[in-house]
């Protein structure tokens, strides 16, 4: 996938550019076009040369469910008049790279057996701020797999609380 990255720096870094004013509103349109480019089926009628860009362009946007301002519409014209639209989810990968460079924080992701309310994700939040010595982004995602406690991803920094990883650990323990 390095091809991929390398076709979606400079429109990462482009953006990145044009949106320093409001980083943050950039970021959510951004990130619902990213999801949008990651759909097969969209890249299928994309692809499909009897479509055209504006049929494409006029998709992507429905679609994407947000609205988008004066930018964020020339940057997916632009986006699908080159045929990147596949490039969209690397895009939005690394444009929220910059910005958190820039702000100093980083994204988290939150793996839990069960729903998190909001007041417990606050806390978890706070204390993950606290072991990892910088503001995070929590973004949270279940996943029964784990029975019980959170999983946490920073980066490349993984903290694995729970009950699956302790079994885990139970069994390499005993076997060894």
């Amino acid at each position: 996938m390095a091809e991929l990255a390398t076709i979606a720096r400079p429109y990462a870094e482009a953006l990145f550019q044009a949106s320093r004013a409001d980083l943050s509103a950039a970021s959510q349109w951004l990130d619902a076009l990213g999801a949008v480019g990651a759909d097969a089926q969209l890249l299928q009628f994309a692809a499909n040369p009897k479509v055209s860009d504006a049929q494409v362009y006029d998709l992507v946007s429905q679609v994407a469910g947000v609205s988008l301002p004066v930018a964020g519409q020339n940057f997916l014209r632009t986006v699908v008049e080159n045929d990147r639209l596949s490039a969209l989810p690397e895009i939005a990968s690394q444009f929220r790279a910059l910005k958190n460079a820039q702000t100093g924080t980083s994204d988290a992701v939150v793996f839990s057996a069960f729903p998190i309310s909001a007041d417990d994700l606050n806390t978890v939040s706070a204390a993950l701020e606290k072991r990892f010595g910088r503001k995070l982004t929590v973004a949270v995602r279940e996943d029964t797999s784990l029975i019980g406690g959170i999983r946490v991803v920073v980066g490349d920094e993984v903290l694995d609380t729970s009950v699956k990883a302790r079994l885990e650990q139970m069994k390499v323990a005993l076997t060894a």
